[in-house]
């Protein structure tokens, strides 16, 4: 059996080795709490049809008009496939923030491969969500997303 102690150890090597791989241009990056709030977020998003998934949506969806929080793996190789998403957020005055591993937030949105990227929407793809859904969700999402702009406007 393994002691507390130990369980935290490995747990923080994990990370560790995690944030490791992390491209240099993963600015703003999300701390240990915030990362797990963001990916709470995907999850949640992608239990409601909220989500769009991959590069290819996400430019889509962003060119369109949609809003939300678009969130980034931080150790995505090569980062040319998405060094243009900040600018196009920025462009759009749509939140970004990057995670640490694709791996987390692939499993976050309940897929089995690793995301290079998503947009967390505002409303559902296709129907309404009930009034509790929603209230719950909207509280998370501004809690994610006012965090996410404080620290990218300490960055900058």
């Amino acid at each position: 059996m393994v002691s507390d102690g130990e369980g935290n150890k490995k747990d923080k090597e994990k990370d560790r080795k995690k944030r490791q791989h992390v491209s240099i241009i993963a600015r703003p990056l999300a701390g240990k709490r915030l990362c797990k709030k963001t990916l709470k977020l995907v999850r949640r998003a992608a239990q409601n049809k909220q989500l769009r998934r991959g590069v290819k949506e996400v430019v889509k969806a962003v060119r369109r008009g949609q809003k939300g929080l678009c969130v980034i793996a931080g150790d995505i190789s090569p980062i040319d496939v998405i060094t243009h998403l900040p600018i196009l957020c920025e462009e759009s005055d749509i939140p970004y923030i990057y995670v640490p591993s694709k791996e987390d937030l692939g499993g976050a949105a309940a897929q089995k491969r690793p995301a290079c990227c998503m947009l967390v929407l505002l409303n559902p793809v296709k129907g309404k969500l009930e009034d509790e859904e929603k209230q719950g969700f909207m509280e998370d999402y501004t809690d994610v997303s006012k965090e996410v702009k404080s620290l990218a406007s300490t960055i900058y």
